[in-house]
């Protein structure tokens, strides 16, 4: 299975006054891990939305495990969960680096559009991007 791992270093502003991660920045650590497997997939979030196709999130999942703080460094791991021609399904699994303690794992749901958000079957739409998708299972 084609997975993709991220190393991020947890910023101060990214914690809350207990000193540690606020939960809404676990969703941007998917999104940079997101981010990063597309491109590792070979198509990157811009390339795609430059031939005019969209991948909003409609869904999201996040479990809480351990907290993680200021300078801690983090490894964002990303595989895809599902694909079907109309939508995506990616997960997550965010660990500690030095310790390798899973800090919390989740995922999110995508429909894939046109620029007008309409739903599309990308095997239909653009068969290249189909097997890129595919090539990941």
């Amino acid at each position: 299975m084609f997975t993709v791992d991220t190393y991020i270093r947890v910023r101060y502003k990214e914690t809350d006054k207990m000193g540690v991660v606020h939960h809404s920045n676990y969703y941007v650590y998917f999104e940079v891990g997101r981010t990063e497997f597309m491109r590792e997939m070979g198509l990157s979030y811009k390339e795609m939305e430059d031939m005019g196709y969209m991948m909003p999130v409609i869904e999201t999942h996040c479990y809480y495990k351990h907290p993680v703080g200021y300078d801690d460094e983090i490894i964002v791991t990303t595989k895809m969960g599902k694909f079907k021609g109309a939508r995506v399904v990616l997960e997550y699994e965010i660990k500690k680096k030095d310790y390798n303690t899973l800090i919390v794992y989740g995922s999110t749901v995508h429909a894939i559009t046109d620029s007008n958000l309409k739903p599309i079957n990308i095997k239909k739409a653009c068969p290249e991007i189909y097997k890129k998708f595919m090539g990941c299972l």
